[in-house]
C-alpha cells in the first residue's frame, strides 16, 4: 500500500501430488513487470526468485521473515529470529516483531469518536486483545480463571474494559468472555462491525494475551502502556521462540510490560517498523534507478 494503492496480491498454497502438476502457476510471464514484490513465509520464495529471474532480476524482491532460500535483495527479520551472522549482510535487517497496517494516522481520526463511544464520562480505558492455544501457550480453564481474575481486578479499579478475541480464539474462551459482560465490561461477540481499530483509538493502556506477536506490535504504535498476560505453558521450541520474543520486548528494548495487578504509565518511543521497513525499501529502489 506503500508504494501501491492498489497492488496485486498473490496467495501461495501448498499442493502435492497430481493438483502440483495441473496447478496453474503463480506468476505468468505475460503479467507486467513489477517494481517490487514483497512475500512473506517459505512457500512463495521460489516463486518470487524465478519471476525475478523472468524480468532480468529487475525487480526489487523483499521477504518479511528469514527466507530458506538465497537470492532477496531485501530481507527484515524479525529480533527473536535474529542471529549473530546476519549482522555482516548487507541486505538482511532487523525488526522488532513483525510489519502490520496499524498506525498514528490511522488511530487518530477515531480517538474522538471511539472515546465518545465507550467512555462518554472520560473513564480509563484499558483494552484486552486475547488470542488462542497456539502450540506455544494455552487458553485452558487455568489461563481463562486468570483473564476473569484480571478483568475483575480492573473494573475494581475503575477502569472500562473493552475485549475482542481473535480469529484463532476459540468458542469455549469466547464463551467465557461473553458470561463477564456487564456495565463496565465490553466484549465483542464476533457480530457485526469488527471494533478492533476503534478500540484501540479509544485506549488508554493494553493487555494482550501472551500468544501474539503482532497484536502487542500493533499497540506499541500508540505509546500507550501494552502489559502481557500469561498464559499456560506448553514445553517445547514454539515457547521458547515466543518467550525470546517477549524478554526482548520487556527486558531489552523496555516496551512492555507484564501485568501484576495494576496498569502504570510509563514512557517509550512508539514503535513504527513498518514506516522503517518503507523507507529501507524507498532507498533501495531509488538506488536501482540511479
Amino acid at each position: 500500500m506503500h508504494f501501491d494503492p492498489h497492488p496485486v496480491e498473490k496467495i501461495v498454497v501448498r499442493t502435492r501430488g497430481l493438483r502440483k502438476l495441473i496447478a496453474r502457476p503463480v506468476f505468468k510471464r505475460s503479467e507486467a513487470e513489477p517494481g517490487i514484490i514483497v512475500s512473506c513465509g517459505s512457500l512463495p520464495e521460489q516463486h518470487v526468485l524465478q519471476m525475478q529471474r523472468t524480468f532480468g532480476e529487475r525487480p526489487l524482491t523483499v521477504h518479511l521473515q528469514r527466507p530458506k532460500v538465497e537470492g532477496y535483495d531485501l530481507c527484515f527479520v524479525s529480533r527473536h529470529d535474529w542471529t549473530p551472522e546476519l549482522a555482516e549482510r548487507p541486505n538482511y535487517h532487523s525488526v522488532v516483531g513483525v510489519p502490520h497496517r496499524v498506525t498514528q494516522r490511522v488511530l487518530a481520526p477515531l480517538r474522538d469518536k471511539a472515546r465518545l463511544r465507550y467512555a462518554p464520562n472520560n473513564e480509563k480505558v484499558a483494552v484486552i486483545f486475547v488470542g488462542g492455544t497456539n502450540g506455544a501457550y494455552a487458553y485452558d480453564d487455568r489461563a481463562l480463571n486468570e483473564l476473569s481474575n484480571v478483568i475483575h481486578k480492573l473494573v475494581e479499579q475503575h477502569w472500562r474494559v473493552l475485549v475482542s478475541t481473535s480469529r484463532r480464539s476459540s468458542p469455549q474462551t469466547l464463551q467465557a468472555l461473553l458470561e463477564l459482560r456487564n456495565p463496565m465490561v465490553e466484549v465483542w461477540d464476533r457480530t457485526g462491525h469488527n471494533p478492533f481499530l476503534d478500540y484501540m483509538a479509544a485506549a488508554d493502556a493494553f493487555l494482550i494475551g501472551k500468544d501474539s506477536i503482532t497484536m502487542p506490535c500493533e499497540a506499541l504504535v500508540t505509546g500507550k502502556p501494552v502489559y502481557a498476560l500469561e498464559l499456560t505453558h506448553i514445553p517445547g521450541d514454539r515457547v521458547t521462540k515466543f518467550e525470546r520474543f517477549h524478554h526482548d520486548l520487556q527486558d531489552v528494548l523496555k516496551l512492555t510490560r507484564p501485568f501484576r495487578d495494576e496498569i502504570a504509565d510509563y514512557d517509550y518511543v512508539p514503535l513504527d517498523e513498518t514506516g522503517r521497513i518503507v523507507k529501507t525499501i524507498s532507498a533501495a529502489l531509488a538506488a536501482n534507478r540511479a
